[in-house]
């Protein structure tokens, strides 16, 4: 039941639970992980908002690109007597292992909007910190809210 209310049932409702879950997750990794780059000040959030619109459109096609390979592999890993819960949380931990890559070093360069091999150099030092925060903002702030309004939304059907 938690399936079929809590997560999109068609593309637009894909879209619109993409669209929060992004907006959400731009909006608080980004200012938190540059400031954990440069130093929290608003000077620091304030240069982050520049690049936010450029981090949302990387970040869809990001959730895009691992979308499926994470459904796949978290099918794969999980049975059919599995709760919800438990389906969702190794659904979320493996796509955001795989956002969490490429958006380390693709939001490297888009935060100093330069093409280098610094993101790939420093990778597995800012990785697992990255990983983390953009695991805890999606499983304690995003997922929760847009299957909230999943939710709200089949209900009022």
């Amino acid at each position: 039941m938690d399936f079929y209310m809590k997560l999109p049932r068609n593309g637009k409702e894909f879209a619109l639970f993409l669209g929060i879950v992004a907006s959400i997750s731009v909006n608080i990794i980004a200012p938190v992980i540059s400031g954990f780059e440069v130093g929290f000040s608003l000077a620091t959030w304030r240069q982050t908002l520049t690049i936010l619109p450029v981090m949302f459109v990387v970040v869809v096609a990001c959730v895009l690109l691992t979308h499926m390979p994470a459904e796949k592999l978290a099918a794969q890993l999980t049975e059919e007597t599995d709760s919800f819960k438990a389906k969702i949380t190794i659904t979320i931990l493996i796509n955001f292992a795989m956002m969490s890559i490429l958006m380390t070093i693709a939001g490297a360069m888009i935060a100093t909007r330069a093409i280098s091999l610094a993101p790939f150099q420093q990778f597995f030092y800012k990785w697992p910190r990255n990983f983390m925060i953009a695991l805890l903002t999606e499983m304690l702030i995003a997922q929760p809210i847009a299957r909230w309004v999943m939710y709200r939304l089949h209900k009022s059907k």
